[in-house]
């Protein structure tokens, strides 16, 4: 699969580990990649080299009658170390390419690692090259038009002095086409600043342009429009060709991406709004609880100073109460009073002669 990223993840790591290994380990691993993508690495103990067989389907259509590598895919690959790459023919039962490599000849720097990574990229290189070939003659008045596909279709058609390249788009939610739409016609507006003049013109259409006459109306279904850039020979010289290959290659992936990119940051400025508003609302409701209590509160202190306000009263009360009554009952004493009472102030006792008798009723 055409990535952001040339080399294999996984291919990269597992290569590594076969050059790092202090003496040869015994590997028989597949792996597998999307867009149908399948390596094949055998290292045995008893032989010093490491095979490694590629599976992929080729980008286009039509094109090779057979799923045997073009001559200049072949050349580009062996371009990478012919020291430590060799192409085994023909290749494993399966495979498109089989490479034998010999990691005893690689030196141990930055070399070996930059050989392996190269290696790990042999996939890219397949795609790259088939595609290349189309886009070198791009000043030919030869006019003509071919299909390729990655994970999505696309359609690079030779026409005077120019290549147009066309990508019919398609997503699966509606909001993935609001947020793709904005950002085609942000591609078409952008060239018209003088920083990126150079760039090749893009066009966006929500039907498909005339140069796709004659097409399948199964390809030409889409939900999205069609993108087209126009190529010319400045955008594929030596420096340049690489690049525009590579960008042709993950511009669908670039833009679901992208689309995916927009989408979650919309969604995190959504919950980020939202969690604002909840705490404005939990705050609100906090201090609409706190006025409650507040208010509940202040009736109960209230009532209680009024309560406690009446019992100082009668306390109060009851005190100046008692002292009066202690004023009346604990008289100011006098020294000697007490005689002069007992002898001036006593009630004197009379007997009377006459005696009475009770009378009885009858």
């Amino acid at each position: 699969m055409a990535s952001f990223e040339r080399a294999s993840p996984a291919l990269k790591e597992t290569l590594l580990r076969i050059y790092n290994a202090e003496k040869p380990i015994e590997v028989d691993h597949h792996l597998y990649e999307f867009s149908s993508v399948e390596y094949y690495i055998k290292s045995s103990v008893s032989e010093p080299f490491t095979y490694l067989s590629i599976s992929t389907p080729l980008l286009s259509r039509g094109v090779f009658p057979s799923h045997r590598l073009s001559p200049c895919t072949l050349r580009t690959i062996r371009e990478i170390s012919s020291d430590v790459l060799d192409i085994v023919e023909p290749p494993t039962d399966g495979y498109q390419l089989t490479l034998r490599l010999d990691f005893s000849k690689l030196p141990h720097n930055k070399e070996s690692l930059k050989v392996i990574t190269e290696v790990s990229s042999v996939q890219a290189v397949i795609l790259s090259s088939q595609l290349k070939e189309r886009l070198q003659n791009v000043n030919s008045w030869d006019m003509s038009q071919g299909m390729y596909v990655i994970r999505e279709p696309f359609y690079v058609i030779r026409q005077p002095r120019k290549i147009v390249a066309v990508f019919p788009m398609r997503f699966k939610d509606h909001s993935d086409v609001i947020i793709a739409t904005s950002f085609f016609q942000e591609l078409m507006d952008v060239r018209s600043s003088g920083k990126w003049s150079k760039i090749p013109p893009c066009n966006w259409s929500p039907i498909p342009p005339p140069e796709l006459r004659g097409e399948l109306f199964e390809d030409l279904s889409t939900n999205g429009g069609f993108v087209s850039f126009d190529i010319s020979s400045h955008h594929v010289e030596v420096k340049r060709l690489d690049k525009t290959v590579w960008s042709l290659l993950n511009f669908h992936g670039y833009v679901k991406h992208h689309v995916k990119c927009t989408r979650g940051f919309i969604q995190r400025r959504m919950r980020r709004r939202m969690d604002s508003l909840v705490q404005v609302l939990e705050k609100s409701m906090i201090e609409n609880n706190e006025e409650i209590k507040r208010v509940k509160g202040w009736k109960k202190v209230k009532k209680w100073m009024k309560l406690t306000s009446k019992s100082k009263m009668i306390k109060g009360k009851y005190h100046d109460f008692t002292k009066k009554m202690k004023r009346i009952r604990f008289r100011v004493k006098i020294h000697g009073f007490g005689c002069f009472r007992r002898r001036w102030l006593t009630i004197a006792c009379f007997s009377s002669s006459v005696g009475y008798s009770k009378l009885k009723k009858h």
